[in-house]
């Protein structure tokens, strides 16, 4: 004999969609957004990295508006 289910009547709206989501849902991908960033922008690991100085110097600039 299959198990009845109660649903909860959901209220007609018309024109807007009430989406709601935790706060860790936009916490931790900011979180690791900025993680990644910081890896990559800290040239002290790069010691074997070479590259075009233009790039390397707009890195450069980055982490110092980032580190103020």
């Amino acid at each position: 004999m299959p198990a009845l289910t109660h649903t909860r009547p959901h209220p007609a709206t018309r024109g807007s969609v009430d989406i709601r989501l935790p706060w860790w849902a936009l916490a931790l991908p900011a979180l690791a957004f900025a993680a990644l960033l910081i890896l990559i922008l800290n040239p002290a690991d790069a010691h074997a990295a070479t590259g075009d100085p233009a790039v390397t110097h707009l890195f450069e600039r980055v982490q110092q508006l980032v580190t103020r």
